[in-house]
């Protein structure tokens, strides 16, 4: 049965055949969100400064370089071709953070997305191994009481933090900052539905044009984590652009294990009164 919301369901759909890999979408994310710097060293893997998605990376622009045919069709031979790709929270639809945060800070919004309140998260950090992709992670930044972004002070953050798909924008009416700054609409905003129809005919395009590797990751709903509410048009093997081939959430077999440490107990308790009464016999 399909999850309901109080309003349409919305997400991304990032067409990475038109991604040219100017980072204005990282950009954008750090100065609406106030996320502190990050990538400011070289790490020689290629033009990528910031490695993947954590506290203080929402969006991360990949590059992969291959020595592949763009097109399946033999135009243009075999060269090196760039695979960029904007990484960001996939918003799933059944999300294993949900699922083990105790106190409530992740919670789903009327939108459909998957949201992190600060405010009153403790750090525990359940989330952060519940999550298939990696996505969400510890802060470990000096804290404040200052209003940001002056993120100076003596204890540090703790607290989880990543994309929040712009929450304080979509209740103003107003389209996330990153798909906003996005030049060539690689990243696509809208109503999931129709994000996935035009994502279907994208598809059928390329395919169409011999495109090599051409394909869609999470765009599924019938795939382990439900769907995607923010899913990929993709040039190659997920793995390519390090990403799980088949993700399933993580506390899917929660429920199973709990029966089973309940009978165990149950045993052991049964076990230990057998040998109590025997005992005294």
């Amino acid at each position: 049965m399909s999850a309901t919301y109080e309003r349409e369901r919305v997400g991304f759909f990032t067409d990475t055949s038109v991604c040219i890999g100017c980072k204005a979408c990282e950009v954008a994310c750090k100065e609406w969100n106030l996320v502190p710097q990050d990538g400011q060293e070289w790490t020689g893997e290629s033009y990528d400064n910031t490695s993947q998605l954590d506290a203080n990376t929402w969006r991360h622009v990949a590059f992969v370089e291959q020595e592949k045919p763009l097109r399946t069709n033999g135009d243009g031979g075999v060269g090196i071709r760039w695979l960029m790709e904007s990484d960001v929270c996939k918003h799933c639809t059944h999300a294993a953070c949900l699922d083990v945060c105790p106190t409530g800070s992740l919670f789903r919004t009327e939108f459909g997305t998957v949201v992190v309140q600060e405010d009153i998260c403790n750090g525990c950090g359940y989330c952060v191994p519940a999550c298939p992709f990696g996505v969400i992670d510890k802060r470990h930044l000096p804290a404040t009481t200052d209003p940001p972004p002056l993120f100076l002070g003596k204890k540090e953050d703790g607290r989880v933090w990543k994309c929040t798909l712009c929450y304080d924008r979509l209740k103003g009416g107003h389209e996330p900052a990153c798909a906003k700054a996005c030049p060539t609409k690689s990243i696509q905003f809208g109503p999931l539905d129709e994000l996935r129809q035009r994502a279907d005919e994208r598809l059928a395009k390329l395919q169409r044009d011999g495109w090599n590797g051409a394909q869609l990751y999470g765009r599924d709903p019938d795939d382990g984590v439900g769907g995607f509410g923010a899913f990929f048009l993709l040039l190659d093997d997920p793995e390519v652009y390090g990403f799980p081939p088949d993700p399933v959430v993580t506390t899917a077999h929660l429920p199973q294990m709990y029966r089973t440490m309940a009978s165990a107990a149950a045993a052991i308790v049964v076990g230990v009164a057998a040998a109590f009464i025997g005992g005294r016999s």
